[in-house]
């Protein structure tokens, strides 16, 4: 799964870049993760890296887009920036953030289709992974499509977008090895990926996929206090 930031002011300049990346799911059986922020401010405020592909309107209001992208880099520079605007000229001063494209409104679809292609191919290249060792072998998996990781015993399940992989391991070594990747601890046997959880509500965790996992007494306080830290507040609903 892909984590895409719209930075977007215009409500419909919004619903066309979020129906043209669905239309880019649908048709690629890539899944994406969208979130819109309405201003930059919203966007930078408390910044954590957790975005694999910003789209950014060059024209808002309180901080224009490239200020914005100059604030964007100091933080993160491994995110894939593509500008939107209607100003050509302005899209052009995109090297000075390495913007890796831009997208001039109106766009039609297979021209965004070009860019995002490029856009998934190289947040593809930049994703980290594992081994999951398993008798007479192992297999290596991305950890952003690990949804979430059970432990029972010496057996560590790891539930992916692709399906459930079963390898041995303990409890100890598979937190060092999603260390840094946004795996949080949120009961004795789980640890959720903060990528995929859609929704929190008392002591549950709904993911995007429909899965539900408890929020275990003991773990509460650490598990939000660490989601707030790695995915912002404003991701918490």
């Amino acid at each position: 799964m892909l984590t895409v930031a719209l930075v977007e002011d215009n409500d419909e300049d919004a619903r066309a870049l979020h129906d043209a990346i669905s239309s880019y799911s649908n048709k690629n059986h890539v899944q994406f993760h969208i979130v819109r922020f309405r201003e930059p401010t919203s966007f930078l405020e408390g910044y954590n890296p957790v975005w694999d592909i910003v789209f950014m309107d060059v024209e808002m209001p309180n901080m224009d887009g490239m200020e914005a992208a100059h604030k964007l880099r100091e933080m993160d520079h491994q995110t894939v920036l593509i500008f939107v605007t209607n100003l050509a000229k302005l899209a052009a001063q995109g090297y000075e953030v390495e913007a890796l494209d831009y997208i001039i409104k109106p766009f039609t679809y297979s021209d965004f289709e070009r860019k995002i292609e490029r856009a998934v191919a190289v947040a593809r290249n930049a994703m980290e992974s594992i081994v999951v060792s398993f008798r007479g072998g192992g297999r290596k998996i991305l950890m952003r499509e690990i949804s979430y990781v059970e432990v029972r015993g010496h057996n560590v399940t790891y539930h992916t977008e692709s399906g459930i992989i079963t390898g041995t391991g303990s409890l100890q070594k598979v937190a060092e090895s999603l260390s840094g990747a946004g795996f949080l601890r949120c009961s004795k046997p789980f640890l959720v990926n903060a990528r995929h959880i859609d929704m929190i509500d008392g002591n549950s965790i709904t993911l995007i996929g429909g899965e539900e996992l408890p929020i275990g007494r003991a773990y509460r306080h650490d598990f939000m206090q660490q989601l707030a830290e790695v995915i912002g507040n404003d991701y918490i609903l």
